[in-house]
């Protein structure tokens, strides 16, 4: 009989698959790396089992110990399940832009979660370093693996990653595109992939990195992104600088709609740092010729991000309605046959959409009228008020009350997002919470609060968010339970929205009509 002793045999030995349908008009080799056939799901599973093991033989992890790591998901995912197998407790420092389908899962494993603040500089005790160095100091037998260090975590890549693609392309491979986030993958396969290849002919593999913009990797400040699991905003201890050849920037937008596109296009259901990965191997690929082999890293599946990523609305609310509008599945509810038969023929459901096919939108003024967007009204809006006030007006979370007040009293405005660095454009990330004008009367008049109070101590945390392309109808829902919203494109914040705004428009749009 042929059968694993547990799951963590079955580790590792991940499958190459060639792209064929986005790699139109390129003429080398992609090849992506499956990394979520993994048991845990994903490229994680490697670093977990080499770190525990390495912990046990150093005498660092006991009988009965309590593994403590800060993660976005997939490590405490891998280490849940080895620290599982081997009879280990768990408990993970996470934050809160990590999808909550991604804590569950490692709830699910037996593991423990804790949840810390959002926008905290890393060197704070309540960053989720800094939470995860408090809790293996204080729990009985606590072992803090710390991946951004560890030096088994990049050795798991130099003693199987890096081999198995050597192996299975024969060493024909020229180039390896991977993202780096604790730095382990890039420094382990390419340390491992340079070194077998440095006598070639051809020359020793280019190794490139795939970063999200805003990563300090390929020269970003450290803003925050939504591609989760890649880049940084410290360099950790495990990146090795030296072995990388380049570096890509590749934006949020960029990243989701290349993930949606392996899906519906290549069958391939994998997270947005796949994405990111493989939008960086097509730049590079473009330019290379049919001898050459690219192998693209993909570290995980997409089935963690379906309420993100994958979440038409999800994605419309943050700003990148422009991706889903390229989507081609529609659900639809019936309840009849009759309307079943009617959602074939009128080719609902089955068809092949055209290229630039937009569903019908009925807006006030007509059905044949051009939808109005949330962008639409930001445009009409700066044209009345453009020498009056900025874009979106924001204070610091160092902002007292009394000051945030008049703030709002000078431009007329209910609410106001609290930033790092007022005066720029923010990005969603980079938004603590926003203080309103109906709270903050509350609070003062009831003594919850006084004037000289910082903003950072009454943050609401819930952002009205709508997004660049959302039209009329979702607007005025919105406006319903909120007076104003934060207008969203790309992940950045480039606007506000009001009932006020909403009026203006809709009365300067009729005037055009009766004229």
């Amino acid at each position: 009989m042929k059968y694993a002793q547990s799951v963590v045999e079955l580790i590792g030995r991940t499958p190459l698959v060639k792209l064929n349908r986005i790699t139109e008009g390129v003429s080398a080799t992609v090849l992506v790396k499956l990394e979520y056939l993994n048991p845990g799901g994903s490229i994680k599973d490697r670093i977990a089992l080499k770190m525990i093991e390495e912990a046990e033989s150093a005498g660092l992890l006991k009988p009965g110990g309590v593994v403590v790591e800060p993660t976005s998901g997939n490590t405490g995912v891998g280490l849940a399940l080895v620290a599982q197998q081997k009879g280990y407790r768990a408990v993970f420092v996470t934050v809160p832009k990590v999808a909550q389908e991604k804590r569950d899962v490692l709830r699910a494993y037996g593991a423990d979660v804790v949840v810390g603040p959002a926008g905290v500089p890393s060197e704070s005790p309540l960053s989720y370093y800094g939470i995860s160095d408090q809790l293996a100091e204080e729990i009985k037998g606590g072992y803090k693996p710390d991946q951004f260090s560890n030096p088994a975590a990049p050795n798991s890549h130099y003693e199987t990653t890096g081999p198995e693609i050597w192996e299975d392309t024969e060493g024909k491979i020229t180039h390896l595109v991977v993202g780096a986030g604790t730095g382990g993958t890039v420094t382990g396969s390419g340390r491992y992939l340079k070194e077998v290849s440095a006598d070639r002919p051809e020359g020793p593999v280019r190794v490139v990195v795939a970063d999200p913009d805003g990563s300090i990797y390929s020269g970003g400040e450290g803003r925050p992104y939504f591609v989760e699991g890649v880049g940084e905003d410290i360099w950790v201890k495990n990146y090795d600088a030296s072995i990388p050849d380049e570096h890509h920037a590749i934006s949020d937008a960029e990243s989701f709609a290349m993930a949606r596109r392996l899906a519906t296009e290549e069958g391939l259901l994998v997270g947005g740092s796949s994405g990111t990965a493989v939008v960086a191997a097509l730049r590079i690929a473009k330019d290379l010729g049919p001898e050459d082999v690219v192998v693209a890293v993909l570290p995980d599946s997409g089935r963690g991000y379906l309420g993100k990523i994958f979440n038409d609305q999800w994605m419309i609310d943050h700003g990148f309605g422009a991706v889903v509008s390229n989507s081609t599945g529609v659900e639809i509810s019936v309840k009849t046959s009759a309307e079943l038969s009617e959602a074939v023929n009128t080719g609902l459901i089955g068809a092949e959409p055209e290229d630039g096919e937009a569903q019908a939108t009925e807006e006030p003024g007509g059905q044949d009228a051009e939808p109005v967007t949330a962008s639409d009204v930001l445009l009409a809006k700066s044209s009345l008020f453009s020498s009056a006030m900025p874009e979106v007006v924001s204070i610091s979370r160092h902002t007292t009350l009394r000051e945030a007040v008049s703030v709002m009293n000078r431009y007329g405005i209910d609410i106001v997002p609290v930033i790092d660095q007022p005066g720029r454009v923010a990005r969603i990330g980079e938004v603590y919470g926003v203080v309103d004008v109906a709270h903050l009367s509350e609070d003062l008049i009831i003594g919850h609060a006084t004037p000289d109070e910082l903003v950072s101590e009454h943050l609401d945390i819930n952002l009205p968010l709508v997004g660049i392309t959302e039209t009329l109808p979702e607007i005025l829902k919105k406006l319903r339970t909120s007076p104003t919203l934060l207008v969203a494109e790309n992940g950045d914040i480039v606007g506000v929205l009001t009932r006020n705004d909403l009026l203006a428009h809709l009365s300067g749009a009729q005037k055009k009509e009766t004229r």
